[in-house]
This record gives C-alpha cells, structure tokens and sequence, in this order.
C-alpha cells in the first residue's frame, strides 16, 4: 500500500500510531453525529438547524461555522432549500418603464400586446419545455406561440417574428417583464423597427403581467384534465392542441360567450370594433375602500 502511494513505510507507522488530537476526535465525534442525523430526518436538515437539533439533543456547544465546515466536506446538504439562481438586474439603459400601468383593456386588436415564457417539466425526465406566447389584450388571442428546450433569446425572437409576420402592420404597446430576452439590445432594435412601444413590469411586480400569468394559470389547469401527458412528444402536442382549443372552441363569458377567433375576427371587419370592458371585481373594491381610504 505504501509503494502504490509513494509514501514511506516509517511515515506510515508514525501517523497509525500517533495520539489523535482533542479537536480531530470532536470532529470525528460530530461527523459520525451529522450522518446520523441526516439519515434520521431524511436530509432535510440544513447547517442551521443541523447544528440547534445536535447541540438540543446532546447537551453540546458546536458552533455554526464547524457543522457547516463538515457538512461540505461531507457533501450534505438541505433538500428542502434549493439555492437561489444569481439573476443581473437590468440598468435603466436596458429597461422601459411600466406604460401599460396594469390597464389590460383594449378597444381594438393590436392595440396592446403582452408576453411572456413559461416552464413545462416533462412526466418521467428531467427536462423542461418551455412556451413563450405573445397575447393580445383586447381579445386574449394567442397572436404566436413557439415551444422550445431552452429559455434563450432565440425562443423570445422567434415568437416575435412569428407574430410580424401574421400582423405585418400592427404597431401595439409592447408589454413584457424585465427578462433577459427583453432587454437585449437585439430585440429591442426589433420593437424600433416595427414602431413599437416598449413597456415593462416593475421588478417584484408579477401583476404588472396579470393577462399573461392568468394565460399560463388557464393552460396550466385545464390542459392537464384534457389530455394523457407522458413523455415529451405527449407534452408538445397536448400545449399546441389546447391553444388551438382555447383559440377556437372555449367560448369566455366576457366576450358573450363567444372565442377569442370569433371575437378577432369580427373586430377585424368591423370599422368600430366592439368594446368589451373588464367586469369590476368587487372584491377589490371593497378592499380598496376599506384599506386605500
């Protein structure tokens, strides 16, 4: 053994039968304690917890900083807290202030787009799809949509371009959170070139984008009822197939019951497109009297 490591033999039997310091045995100590507490608990313990429940429990004093040190070593760690993605905060130059102002009514077609990218995870992989779709307000038309492996400018560019080409001449506001797709210059340059208006949610503000969140919160709960999902293919097909459902067949109540293609449609050909208001949620009025008095 001590040939295949290159040590000496006489280092060997100097470190077998050395006198194991005070502190290594109390680490000793605390490791073998660590494992069984991880095993215990079903690794749901972090260092924090990990070292109040060890300190509790056996009328000990370890310190924060030497049960986290060996749990590193270890390799364990909490389950239950993941580590926060790193995210760069757009600068001023990159971003556009908020100039929908969470006003979702629109009089007419293309007078107000939103968008947005959501995630799938694919039953039994570890993988995502992800959807970027771009809605117009005034009748929730989906105007594009592209489904894609990856969240990356490509995506974003695709579903605009998408959405040009099926509205050549529509000049909408522009609204968008403050993703990375939307504040890159490239695509900016593309909202210039076609005389849009940019606009943008507020940073901590997912209401700012209420149209687009409900859009994902729809698909999401209705679309798992409708179809068998179990793999990849089953996944893309059941997102393409229930847009196509709530584009043409799922009649809304605000639009008197009728389609978001019946109701863009009509607009289209009509020289003073009807105007369906957003109901007033008395729930939120209530609230607003009694608390933004």
């Amino acid at each position: 053994m001590c040939g295949q490591l290159e040590i000496s033999r006489s280092a060997y039997y100097k470190w077998s039968h050395r006198e194991v310091p005070l502190q290594e045995e109390e680490n000793l100590k605390l490791t073998q304690l660590i494992k069984e507490y991880d095993e215990r608990f079903n690794h749901i313990l972090g260092y924090r917890r990990m070292t109040s429940w060890i300190n509790h429990f056996n009328q000990t004093n370890y310190s924060k900083k030497r049960v986290h040190r060996i749990m590193k070593k270890l390799g364990i760690h909490s389950v239950i807290r993941k580590k926060k993605k790193k995210y760069k905060s757009s600068n001023l130059e990159t971003s556009a202030e908020n100039k929908l102002g969470r006003n979702f009514n629109a009089t007419k077609p293309n007078e107000k787009w939103a968008t947005d990218v959501t995630e799938f995870k694919v039953p039994g992989e570890k993988k995502k799809l992800y959807l970027s779709a771009i809605i117009d307000l005034y009748d929730r038309y989906p105007i594009s949509h592209v489904i894609s492996c990856r969240n990356d400018n490509k995506l974003v560019f695709k579903t605009f371009d998408k959405a040009i080409n099926s509205n050549p001449d529509a000049k909408p506001i522009f609204h968008s959170d403050r993703g990375f797709q939307y504040t890159s210059t490239v695509f900016q340059r593309k909202l210039k070139e076609q005389e849009m208006e940019q606009s943008m949610s507020r940073v901590g503000h997912c209401i700012d984008n209420g149209p687009t969140e409900g859009f994902w919160g729809i698909i999401k709960s209705e679309m798992y009822q409708m179809y068998e999902i179990t793999d990849e293919a089953s996944l893309r097909y059941a997102i393409n197939d229930y847009i196509r459902f709530y584009t043409k067949e799922r009649p809304q109540d605000r639009y008197d019951c009728k389609t978001p293609h019946e109701v863009r449609n009509e607009a289209l050909v009509s020289e003073k497109p009807t105007e369906y208001p957003i109901p007033e949620n008395k729930r939120l009025v209530k609230y607003k009297e009694k608390w933004c008095a």
